[in-house]
């Protein structure tokens, strides 16, 4: 067996449990499917993925936006019912396993497992070259390909969400996640001028691969410190402003001015889109904009808390 160096567990290690095999950006819908396969059985279900995402190999300058952090990932899994989550360190090294390879070096030494659960378009090893036909015709335990799941004509896919993020389509986007989408980043400075004007704002900080939804304002959640605040969020360059600095994404936590979160993780929930970005024609058509929003915000957040 070739030692797995780059391996993290997210809860005690078990063998023979029901395993489930996948990327699982997102934990949708269809990934919470496949758990719930498992947990059919009656078994503890491990969940095996892989990070960072294995086209950060095989194709770096087309890697994908990010769903969830790794740590949200993880937490989303264990949400949905696995009792152990682990994660290989996807490197070119790991990329270079057989098919027959991984079942030998991976999936039989370290899992054991009575059950592979996986999405029937789930392939594996060098150049993709094993699938659910070869696992099911050289592996020594019972092999599951769950059926991939539609919402009327949509196939629910990490891609569709990344792309209905992109559009702004976060109710959509949510519907297939089944929670509303996130963001998670420190808060930093900014341009500090929501404070002059009583609407104070967190900036977020966000990585590259960070999946932003199309500028406009939505409505959502704030979250820092075990804290959750109905929140108005803004993505954006500030049209009206003169000078500002590039895209931001900013939330301010409805009819709060007291709050000093400056270096704090946040996260960021999106619940609704309310509008597109827009230059106003100064200040005073802004605010009374502003305040349309933030009401509006408020309604829908309040009905859903």
């Amino acid at each position: 067996m070739r030692f797995i160096s780059d391996i993290t567990w997210h809860g005690a290690p078990i063998q023979g449990a029901t395993l489930a095999i996948g990327i699982f950006d997102g934990v949708h819908l269809g990934h919470q499917a496949i758990i719930n396969e498992g947990l059919k059985v009656g078994l503890p279900v491990t969940t095996l993925t892989f990070d960072p995402h294995p086209t950060s190999i095989f194709a770096p300058d087309r890697v994908p936006t990010r769903l969830l952090t790794l740590h949200n990932r993880v937490h989303q899994l264990a949400t949905h019912g696995s009792t152990t989550t682990a994660i290989i360190k996807f490197t070119e090294e790991f990329s270079r396993l057989t098919p027959q390879e991984f079942i030998e070096q991976v999936l039989i030494p370290i899992f054991d497992p009575q059950l592979v659960i996986v999405g029937e378009n789930f392939t594996f090893g060098a150049k993709a070259a094993g699938n659910i036909e070869y696992l099911k015709a050289n592996a020594p335990f019972k092999v599951i390909g769950a059926p991939l799941l539609h919402r009327g004509n949509v196939t629910v896919s990490s891609t569709r969400i990344r792309e209905a993020v992109k559009a702004g389509n976060i109710e959509i986007a949510n519907e297939l996640l089944s929670r509303p989408h996130q963001l998670v980043g420190p808060v930093i400075h900014g341009e500090k001028r929501g404070r002059t004007i009583g609407y104070p704002t967190a900036n977020i900080g966000l990585d590259s691969l960070a999946a932003i939804p199309s500028d406009g304002v939505y409505a959502g959640w704030l979250n820092v410190a075990q804290h959750r605040w109905p929140a108005a969020i803004s993505i954006g360059t500030n049209p009206t402003f003169e000078g500002v600095r590039g895209r931001q994404v900013e939330a301010y936590a409805l009819d709060r001015d007291d709050l000093d979160l400056y270096d704090q993780e946040a996260t960021l929930e999106f619940g609704w889109r309310l509008r597109d970005t827009i230059k106003f024609n100064g200040l005073e058509e802004l605010l009374a904009q502003m305040k349309i929003d933030c009401d509006e915000a408020r309604k829908l957040t309040y009905s859903h808390a």
